[in-house]
Formats: C-alpha cells, sequence, structure tokens
C-alpha cells in the first residue's frame, strides 16, 4: 500500500475501542478509515485454532453493566454470536462457584467473533503501523512506516496511553501539560497466558473454570467445557501481574516447564500436555485509569483518545470509550 489517503476522521487501533468509534462516526455520515499495525482486528481479543479446537489467547469473555453497551450485546445474543458461559467462577478453590448479577458472554468460535462483526463494512487498512501523527494547517497528517500518509480531519489515537504518547512525541505534537499528566499517568500490568493442548481429564469446577487472583497461574480454563473447543481439550491459563513481570524475559522453554507443573494438580492423572504455547500481552490490564470515558486534547486539531484504559477496563469499557471518543469529535467538527 502506498499513497495519500484523505477522510474526515482516522481511527488508529481496530480494537473495540476503533471499531465502536469507527461505526458511530459512518452512521453519523463522516467517512473514517481505521488503521491496525496488525493483520486482524480485535487488539487484544484475539483467537486461534489450535489442533481442530477455538482458543482465546487474549480476553476470555465480556459483561454488561451499561445499558448503551447492552443494546449492542442483545443483538448480538438475538443473531447468535455469543452466548451466556456463566453467571460467576470458583474463586480459589474448587468449590461451585458464586454467582453474582452478571452474565459472561462467550462466542463458540472465539470472541474475535464480536470486532469482526462490528468491522463489517468499514473501512480497515490492516498492517499498517503508523508511526508518527502531526497537526497541519488545522488536520492531522498520520504517516506510516511504509511512507502511506493519511490526511484527516480529526484523529482517534485508541493505543494503549504509552503508545499514543510515542505517535505525538515522534510527531514533535505537544499536549498542554494537564492533558499529558493524565495520560502519563496511565499505567498496564503485563500478562503472560498459555493454551495448553491435553489429553485427558481436567478437573475444575462449573463451569470449568478457576480463578485464582493471588496465585502465580490466576486463571485456568477448560475451553471444552467453555465451548469453543468440543472435540478437543485446550486449556488456557494466565498468569497474575506479579509473575508475568518476574518471568517476561524468561527463556520460553523455562516458563514452559512452570506453567507444566502449576497445571498438573488440575490434570486427572493418566492425562499428558501435548503442547504449551505462549502469548506475552505487555499492556493486558489497566492499573491506573482516566476517570472519563474519553480525554478530547486541548488547543490542537480534533483529537481524542479511548481504550480499555478510560473509565473502565476491559471490553465494555473499551466499547464504550470507543463510542465517547466518537461523540467527542462529532461535536468538535459537526
Amino acid at each position: 500500500m502506498s499513497g495519500t489517503f484523505s477522510c474526515d476522521v482516522l481511527v488508529v487501533g481496530a480494537g473495540i475501542a476503533g471499531l465502536m468509534a469507527a461505526r458511530r462516526l459512518e452512521a453519523a455520515g463522516k467517512t473514517v478509515v481505521v488503521v491496525d499495525r496488525e493483520e486482524r482486528v480485535g487488539g487484544r481479543i484475539v483467537t486461534e485454532h489450535v489442533a481442530g479446537g477455538w482458543v482465546d489467547t487474549g480476553a476470555q469473555f465480556f459483561t454488561v453493566r451499561d445499558a448503551e453497551f447492552g443494546q449492542f450485546v442483545a443483538e448480538w445474543l438475538a443473531e447468535g454470536l455469543v452466548f451466556v458461559w456463566s453467571t460467576g467462577w470458583s474463586d480459589g478453590s474448587l468449590l461451585p462457584p458464586t454467582n453474582d448479577a452478571y452474565p459472561r458472554y462467550a462466542a463458540r468460535e472465539g470472541l474475535t467473533a464480536v470486532p469482526r462483526r462490528l468491522a463489517q463494512d468499514l473501512i480497515i487498512h490492516k498492517a499498517v503501523n503508523i508511526e508518527s501523527v502531526m497537526p497541519v494547517a488545522g488536520e492531522w497528517i498520520a504517516v506510516s512506516d511504509s511512507g502511506v500518509a493519511y490526511q484527516c480531519q480529526a484523529l482517534i489515537l485508541t493505543p494503549p496511553a504509552p503508545l499514543s504518547l510515542a505517535l505525538l512525541k515522534a510527531g514533535q505534537v505537544e499536549l498542554t501539560a494537564t492533558d499529558g499528566a493524565a495520560l502519563a499517568a496511565i499505567t498496564y500490568a503485563p500478562c503472560i497466558t498459555a493454551v495448553c493442548h491435553i489429553d485427558g481429564a481436567v478437573n475444575l469446577p462449573e463451569p470449568g473454570v478457576l480463578q485464582r487472583p493471588d496465585h502465580a497461574i490466576s486463571w485456568i480454563a477448560d475451553n471444552r467445557r467453555k465451548g469453543t473447543s468440543p472435540d478437543v481439550c485446550l486449556v488456557s491459563l494466565h498468569v497474575n501481574p506479579t509473575y508475568s513481570r518476574l518471568w517476561w524475559l524468561s527463556p520460553e522453554e523455562e516458563l514452559v516447564g512452570a506453567l507444566r507443573r502449576e497445571l498438573r494438580p488440575f490434570l486427572a492423572t493418566d492425562a499428558t500436555i501435548k503442547e504449551i504455547s505462549l502469548h506475552r500481552w505487555p499492556y493486558a490490564l489497566p492499573t491506573t485509569l482516566y476517570p472519563h470515558k474519553t480525554l478530547r486534547a486541548v488547543g490542537l486539531p480534533p483529537l481524542a483518545f479511548a481504550g480499555d484504559a478510560f473509565a473502565g477496563p476491559r471490553v465494555e469499557g473499551a466499547a464504550l470509550s470507543g463510542l465517547a471518543a466518537a461523540q467527542a469529535i462529532l461535536d468538535a467538527i459537526g
């Protein structure tokens, strides 16, 4: 891809926040281009096909607490896109789960089905790595590492805050002291995740999940019982933030060995671990959030920031942040 593209609004990042923002802007009659450095949409929602089954290697589920997001989820339920997986997990033991008021939603072929649905009919340029953004004559120019340029009236940045700040720094863009400090204050915890192909039985409480925030392995889920891998046993593991930091630079062989030892007590005596694949997410969990759903930059051409670190983490927070960012841009450009 080469050349210069023009649009009303450029959205950087094809995760949930970026896709929700783009859909709202298009519904308002704006021309929108979404760019993402990956060959896929979804951001930290990633589904892989492993040994004949589907497994989520990023986000595992989502909940609904806000009526606006609930309207979208109601449509996805009606379409059969998502289903209710559970209303609670067993927390720290093999006892039955404690239910609460919030269903956990999943998708039969993995959560990537949701961003794929949102991406329908949008203009999305994949495998485009934006290196810098800069204001020029009251608009924005974004330039990729391959020299592709995007000229737009308004800009929405949805990458994790440190990456968005890096794009502005590369373009020598100065935020106000207040805006810069607010974005710099956002922090994230890393997460190492693993997919384990098991031959044999897995011993986990209903609905096939054990959540243990204070343990090295904070999340263990049987995707066969989840319903995304009915024909093969694939177990998802998440390492908690403390151990993810400690193990981040560990050699893969050493880390796989540690995960094997942690998983072994939850397997039948005759079960075998056939394979373990690893994934490292440096910005997995927002730990210090910006208190509002979006930040509209002051003193610059229309620019809004969005993502799961804006007022509410995880999938729902990202969705609501994207919608809020779109509205902030619409308020600015009419």
